[in-house]
C-alpha cells in the first residue's frame, strides 16, 4: 500500500510539472569544441557523432544549440581572418580533409530539426594552456603585441580598440555569411584571477586611462565598450540575430555591494572579471543573458537557490535563461528529499521565477548520455511538449499575417495539410516557421496549450496521420516570424 501511495504521489507530481510547461521557453544546450571532443575526428565520424547528439537532444525537447566555433582566435568554419582550429583538425591552421564547414553543416542540421543555432565564440582568449604552437595566420603570431600572457594563456588585450574592432570584424563576418539565429559569447573577458599572477596592463592604463580614476573601472570600461560595439555590429547587419552572453554565475557578493550584491562569497563578474553584466542588461546591449549557475542547492558560498532568485530580481530587462550543470545537478541530493537528486527541485524553483524564461544545459553530451536519467526526465516530463522561443519585442513585437489557402489534399505521399505563407515586404513581416496544432473531437481550440503542438516547421505542408477517415480533427496553423511572434490562427477540419 505504501509503495502504491508513493507511486501515485510521484505520478501526480509529474502531471503537475507537465501541466506547468510553458508554451514559450528557451531550451538550449552547449556543444563545445575546446574540450577536444572532436579533435582529429574524421568528417564522417564527427557528422555521425553530431547527428546522433542532435537527434537525442531533439527528442529531449531542446530547441536551441549553442555551438562553439571559435575557442582561441581560431575557427571551425572557413574564416578570412583566423586559422582553422586545432580542436577540429589537430593542427592549428590545417584545413579539414575532406574539406567541409562544420558551422554551415550545424546550421542546416539544426534548422532541419526546428532548432535554433547560436554561434558561440570566446572573444578575448587567444591561446589555451594546452596549445603548444600557433599558426602563422593567428593574430598573436601576426601581431605579438596585441595579446598578453597570463598563466599559460594568451589574452587579446581588451584595452586596445584595435583588438575590440578585430573581434567585431570576426563576428560580423559570421553574422553576414551564415544564417545563424543567435550570436553567443561566454564568460572569459579579463582572465580568471590566479594567485601570484598579475595582469600586465599597468602601462596601458597609464597611457589610455582617459581620466578613469582606477584601473578596475578602466578595465570595466574596456569590456563595456566592447559589448556595446559587438552588439551594434551584429544588429547593424541582421537585426534579428539575438546577441547573448553567458556570464559567470555571481555578479557581486553582498559584502562588496550591500545594495545589489547576492548572499554569496565567490568570484565576482564585476570585481574580478571586470564584466558589468547588469549594465549590459539594463542598457539593452544584449538580447539575452545566461548566467552560469552551475552550483548545487545548499552550496556553502554560491547557493543555487540564492543565485537564481538574485538573477530573477536584478536582470529582468532582457530574457533570462539559467545555465545548468547537469552533472552537478544529479550528483547532489535534493535538500528536501535525500532519496533523489536536485533536478526536480531546480525545475520547480525556475518555474516559480517570473523572469526566468529558459534553461541552457552544460553540457549537451551529458544530456545525450542521460546521466542520472536527466535526459529521460526532460523528454518524458519537463520538456515533453514543444516550445516556441521567448518573445523579444525590443527587436520586433509585431506578429506576421495569418496563413492563407489552408487545405488538405491527397498526394502520392498521403493526406497532406497545405497552406501559403503571408505576403511580406521585409524580414519583420515574413513567415520564418509555422506551428501546427491538433485538436480532437470536442476539444476547445486553445493554442496557448503546448500539448496540442504537433510540429514546428519551416515547410508549408504537414503530412496528416490518416487512419480510416472516421474521426474529425481540427488542425490549426499559425505563422512565426524571425522573432517568434505568432500570427492569428487558420483552422481546417479533417477526417482522419
Amino acid at each position: 500500500m505504501k509503495k502504491n501511495l508513493l507511486l501515485i504521489l510521484a505520478l501526480c507530481l509529474m502531471a503537475l510539472t507537465v501541466s506547468a510547461q510553458h508554451k514559450r521557453e528557451f531550451r538550449g544546450a552547449w556543444i563545445q569544441c575546446v574540450n577536444g571532443q572532436f579533435q582529429g575526428m574524421s568528417k564522417a565520424k564527427m557528422q555521425e557523432t553530431l547527428t546522433y547528439q542532435l537527434n537525442v537532444l531533439q527528442r529531449e525537447g531542446v530547441n536551441a544549440i549553442i555551438f562553439q566555433v571559435r575557442a582561441e582566435c581560431d575557427a571551425l568554419y572557413p574564416s578570412p581572418y583566423e586559422p582553422w582550429s586545432r580542436f577540429l583538425t589537430g593542427v592549428q591552421g590545417r584545413a579539414p580533409q575532406p574539406y567541409w564547414d562544420p558551422l554551415q553543416w550545424m546550421i542546416t542540421e539544426c534548422h532541419k530539426r526546428g532548432m535554433e543555432l547560436h554561434a558561440w565564440i570566446n572573444p578575448f582568449r587567444a591561446k589555451t594552456k594546452t596549445t603548444a604552437s600557433l599558426s602563422v595566420a593567428h593574430i598573436a603570431a601576426r601581431q605579438p603585441n596585441a595579446a598578453f600572457p597570463y598563466d599559460g594563456l594568451l589574452i587579446l588585450n581588451p584595452a586596445y580598440q584595435s583588438n575590440r574592432t578585430y573581434i567585431c570584424q570576426v563576428a560580423s563576418d559570421i553574422v553576414r555569411r551564415y544564417d545563424i539565429d543567435g550570436f553567443h559569447i561566454d564568460d572569459y573577458f579579463y582572465p580568471y584571477p590566479v594567485e601570484g599572477q598579475t595582469i600586465p596592463d599597468m602601462n596601458d592604463y597609464r597611457t589610455y586611462h582617459n581620466g578613469i580614476p582606477t584601473i578596475a573601472d578602466w578595465r570595466r570600461f574596456n569590456v563595456n565598450s566592447f559589448i556595446k560595439q559587438l552588439s551594434d555590429s551584429i544588429h547593424s547587419i541582421k537585426p534579428w540575430v539575438k546577441f547573448g552572453v553567458s556570464p559567470f554565475g555571481i555578479y557581486r557578493n553582498k559584502r562588496n555591494d550591500p545594495v545589489n550584491g547576492s548572499e554569496t562569497a565567490g568570484l565576482q563578474n564585476y570585481d574580478e572579471l571586470y564584466a558589468d553584466v547588469m549594465l549590459w542588461v539594463n542598457n539593452g546591449w544584449i538580447d539575452y543573458c545566461v548566467p552560469q549557475v552551475y552550483w548545487q542547492m545548499g552550496h556553502p558560498t554560491a547557493d543555487y537557490t540564492t543565485l537564481v532568485k538574485w538573477w530573477n530580481k536584478y536582470c529582468s530587462k532582457r530574457p533570462l535563461y539559467i545555465g545548468e550543470d547537469i552533472e552537478r545537478t544529479i550528483k547532489y541530493a535534493d535538500p528536501s528529499n535525500p532519496s533523489r537528486h536536485q533536478m526536480m527541485a531546480k525545475y520547480a524553483l525556475k518555474n516559480q521565477m517570473r523572469n526566468v524564461h529558459g534553461t541552457v544545459l552544460w553540457y549537451a553530451k551529458a544530456a545525450v548520455d542521460n546521466v542520472g536519467n536527466y535526459g529521460s526526465m526532460l523528454e518524458k516530463n519537463y520538456w515533453r511538449y514543444p516550445a516556441l522561443q521567448p518573445l523579444m519585442p525590443f527587436i520586433d513585437g509585431k506578429a506576421p499575417a495569418k496563413v492563407s489557402h489552408l487545405g488538405a489534399i491527397w498526394t502520392e505521399d498521403g493526406y497532406v495539410l497545405v497552406w501559403e505563407g503571408p505576403e511580406s515586404r521585409n524580414w519583420r513581416e515574413a513567415a520564418h516557421k509555422y506551428v501546427i496544432y491538433c485538436f480532437g473531437p470536442g476539444e476547445p481550440i486553445n493554442i496557448e496549450d503546448p500539448s496540442h503542438i504537433v510540429a514546428i516547421t519551416k515547410k508549408s505542408y504537414y503530412k496528416l496521420p490518416f487512419e480510416n477517415g472516421r474521426t474529425r480533427y481540427t488542425y490549426v496553423v499559425t505563422a512565426l516570424d524571425r522573432m517568434s511572434n505568432e500570427s492569428l490562427p487558420a483552422k481546417k477540419k479533417v477526417k482522419l
